[in-house]
């Protein structure tokens, strides 16, 4: 084996979404001379983000004053809010006030992908290094035991294990400062808050899956700038999650979905619930005679305040939703995003080095904004109505209540099949496209190179065909939104399938699985989906 290649850098920026691209961006405005390089493994730039996106543009002002004159598209100005109660598959109720938190007036309705996608071009021209299809697979580190850096994944490796002719080694990208700026359950920044024990005064991190898909839909059903939430169905009273109708310019509407993982019913299908979603009387008909354009799914942090773990450690800190930044309440982290990666390049000008950083991010506007809500969102583990009544209570106060509700692991909150009595959530016929998981995968415009190692790495598959069958009906098969998980029979007898190439890298089986077996890692660079307008 050949001396791995150095690439050496000041800085070394793991992710371009929007809390990395901020990050350079305005490092490079204060210390121009400074080598800063940004890796990304999706494709291109944009293409594996997935938000709402509903954008505070405050930090967006601060870090680049002139951006509205040339906007990435879509930019629709946010014009009115409304809020729905879904009673059941027919039935909906229009509340006469919309949450504070949900109030978006002076806000802006983006595609995040398109945001990064125009965000990368300005790091580019302060002197920026960015580089898309290259895969992070790990940490290196120095001989105290400080992280130096990361090792990029090699390219060309065989499933079986062998090198293909097209084998490329990964080379080492090393720095005196690191930079994680993954997004929610990025695979190297799980790695070192392990390593480093970053989350042992903290709650667990929990979650959410969001799906989302943009349609073209007929001439004169789109009002651009208006924002809808809905509650309650196709959803029960026991799990957390709601839906939001954005429209945009161009006759599009952006529907998504999103359902927290701490549900606690074995046979519930995040994906199957988000179709039923669009076809309630209230929604179906702004789809109907409409085409969908792209698809897509991706896990969200939800755990706030109380599951924010340490974001410093010896030479790498956290960012963005790599640290969990998300302002449950306000549907909304890109904002959090943008100032966590403007506050990081701040300290790291001044200190040149990630010592620090834990405090600075602590007592800024960003920590501040997560103590206000930080009761709200595990308020809602004691079921909707306690929920409710809950955020009421801590909107009123200001979040000055003298507790904290505490959160816990996602996974230890799913039900076995013997001790829960799944509901009937009164589902009915659904009739718009995608009408199941693989054609939804095919608008996610997923590509990975199918003669590669999987990706999804189970500790015992046996496991699945025996116990898990037994106590949880296989769940894996229901939570993945992109039908990877499949249990087939052969002569052998039952076994665990893994449809890798489908994957969308949403990382929901990495937090769901109730033995937490699976371990979801990096795939060859460039692999994975290619959102367009998500």
């Amino acid at each position: 084996m050949s001396e791995r290649e150095i690439m050496e850098y000041d800085v070394v920026t793991v992710g371009a979404g929007p809390a990395g691209l901020a990050f350079a961006i305005r490092l490079k405005q204060l210390k121009p001379d400074l080598r800063v390089c940004v890796i990304e493994k999706a494709s291109t730039i944009g293409a594996q983000v997935l938000s709402g996106a509903v954008i505070e543009p405050g930090p967006l002002n601060e870090l680049l004053p002139e951006w509205g004159a040339n906007p990435p598209s879509p930019c629709v100005a946010a014009t009115h809010d409304e809020f729905w109660w879904l009673r059941d598959a027919t039935r909906a109720t229009k509340s006469p006030l919309v949450p504070p938190q949900m109030h978006n007036h002076g806000n802006f309705i983006v595609s995040l992908g398109a945001l990064c996608a125009w965000l990368a071009p300005q790091a580019e021209a302060l002197g920026v290094d960015v580089f898309p299809g290259f895969a992070a697979a790990g940490a290196v580190f120095d001989e105290a035991g400080a992280v130096r850096g990361v090792r990029i994944g090699d390219m060309g490796i065989a499933r079986d294990g062998s090198h293909k002719h097209s084998y490329t080694q990964g080379i080492d990208i090393v720095a005196p400062v690191t930079v994680l700026a993954e997004g929610c359950r990025g695979s190297i920044s799980k790695q070192l808050i392990r390593k480093f024990r970053l989350d042992a005064n903290s709650d667990p991190q929990t979650y959410g899956i969001g799906l989302k898909e943009l349609w073209q839909v007929p001439a004169g059903r789109v009002e651009p700038g208006k924002i809808m939430h809905t509650l309650g169905w196709p959803l029960d009273p026991a799990t957390y999650g709601g839906s939001f109708l954005y429209h945009l310019d161009q006759d599009r509407i952006a529907i998504g979905f999103v359902a927290g993982l701490d549900y606690p019913d074995p046979k519930f299908a995040p994906f199957e619930a988000f179709q039923q979603l669009k076809n309630h009387a209230l929604i179906k008909p702004l789809l109907e005679g409409g085409q969908i354009l792209s698809a897509g799914a991706r896990a969200l942090v939800e755990g706030g305040l109380q599951s924010l773990p340490k974001v410093e450690m010896p030479g790498a800190l956290l960012i963005g939703d790599s640290a969990g930044l998300v302002n449950v309440p306000k549907i909304k982290g890109t904002h959090q995003a943008l100032r966590s990666g403007m506050l990081a390049a701040e300290h790291v000008a001044a200190h040149g080095s990630s010592t620090g950083w834990d405090e600075t991010l602590r007592d800024s506007v960003v920590a501040k904004e997560l103590r206000k809500v930080r009761n709200i969102r595990p308020g809602f583990a004691r079921g909707l109505w306690f929920g409710l009544a809950n955020a009421a209570w801590e909107t009123a106060t200001a979040g000055r209540s003298p507790w904290t509700l505490k959160n816990h692991a996602d996974h230890s909150a799913l039900k076995r099949v013997d001790e829960y009595e799944s509901p009937d959530r009164h589902w009915t016929e659904r009739t718009l496209a995608p009408r199941d998981r693989l054609a939804s995968v095919y608008f996610a415009a997923t590509e990975h190179d199918e003669d590669q190692p999987i990706h999804l790495h189970v500790a015992d598959p046996n496991l699945c065909v025996t116990r898990c069958a037994e106590e949880y009906a296989n769940p894996c098969t229901r939570f993945c939104p992109a039908a990877v998980y499949e249990i087939v029979a052969d002569d052998a007898g039952k076994r665990l399938q893994i449809n890798a190439a489908n994957c969308v890298h949403c990382k929901t089986c990495d937090i769901k699985d109730p033995y937490q077996i699976i371990n979801w890692v990096t795939p060859e660079g460039g692999s994975g989906p290619n959102y367009q307008g998500l």
